[in-house]
């Protein structure tokens, strides 16, 4: 219920013109954006059905909702079936392998020359 609510408050306010949301303070203090910069006007665009808009604010937030499908299913999979799957992303290889692609993201998104400066929101 909470997540229907927040997702109609991205979609009713634009994040780019509204004050209700807040500013990234990693952003506000250094002026480097971090891994999460632009995701709140990539949800907005993303509900209004401009994915394409929406990945230009923050690329790799198409990550997030691959490992929570992938996450959700596996445990839902368990607990309705007899047979039981393991879940890779409680490997920790997987685990650093995701980190270090935030980690990358995140330096990478800061390099002003082409091709870097389009992961920039």
């Amino acid at each position: 219920m909470v997540l229907l609510l927040v997702l109609l408050l991205y979609y009713s306010y634009n994040p780019s013109q509204s004050t209700l949301f807040p500013k990234c303070p990693f952003y506000s203090f250094t002026g480097l954006y971090c891994p999460g910069c632009g995701s709140q006007r990539a949800i907005h665009k993303f509900l209004h059905g401009d994915i394409f808009e929406g990945l230009k604010h923050n690329f790799i937030i198409m990550v997030l909702p691959m490992v929570l499908i992938y996450d959700w299913s596996v445990i839902l999979f368990n607990k309705y079936s007899n047979q039981k799957i393991k879940n890779i992303l409680h490997y920790s290889k997987v685990t650093y392998s995701i980190f270090i692609i935030i980690l990358l993201f995140w330096i990478l998104r800061n390099l002003s020359f082409y091709p870097f400066s389009i992961l920039a929101p």
